[in-house]
């Protein structure tokens, strides 16, 4: 289990695609040294296990489920990551419960600068948006952030999340623009409660 927030900005060193998985490298010299074979850790917010550490990289396998549903498969050699490792039990839970279980993708359709934060806007699958309510919590890109408004552009739904100075500073977030993918991870509680209602239907 995550949090949400971020503890490095790594940097993408090789990622091999072949056929439907892929093998990818990163280097993040904080996260690494207390990574070996068989570790968890998010990247972008997509949990991911380590096959081998060292010299302040570490390198992951990647299925064809998580190129399918993650923007993983279009990161590019020297491209920043977001890297998180799992929360410590009886550790402080300062974002929200991220499973690291990607539930789909967006499109940053807006990036505006207001008076000390910024403001992205994200479009966001039909399937998914249900489960994301103003002032709730959503995962973007492996950062925890809260849900600041909502809403529909000819006839998609769309949020909000105001990025203060310090996610601006630590995340890949800070730098993104209109057009970016970003992969979205809904609240798991939101999706448990709408089980439960269902009946498990």
């Amino acid at each position: 289990m995550f949090t949400g927030i971020v503890e490095e900005y790594g940097k993408v060193t090789g990622l091999d695609l072949s056929g439907d998985s892929a093998r990818l490298t990163v280097a993040g010299p904080l996260v690494a040294e207390a990574l070996e074979p068989g570790s968890s850790i998010a990247v972008n917010g997509v949990c991911l296990t380590v096959t081998q550490a060292a010299d302040g990289q570490f390198t992951m396998d990647v299925m064809g489920e998580t190129l399918a549903r993650t923007g993983i498969g279009a990161l590019a050699s020297g491209g920043a990551v977001n890297l998180e490792r799992p929360v410590v039990a009886g550790g402080r839970l300062d974002g929200h419960i991220v499973q690291g279980h990607v539930d789909g993708t967006g499109v940053i359709t807006q990036a505006r600068q207001e008076d000390g934060w910024r403001v992205l806007r994200v479009s966001v699958p039909a399937e998914l948006s249900r489960y994301v309510a103003k002032k709730g919590s959503i995962a973007v890109d492996g950062v925890s952030l809260t849900v600041s408004d909502l809403g529909k552009d000819l006839g998609k739904d769309w949020f909000e999340v105001s990025l203060i100075p310090e996610t601006i500073a630590r995340t890949t977030l800070g730098e993104s623009e209109a057009g970016d993918v970003v992969n979205l991870e809904v609240d798991v509680i939101a999706k448990y409660v709408e089980r439960l209602l269902s009946g498990g239907a």
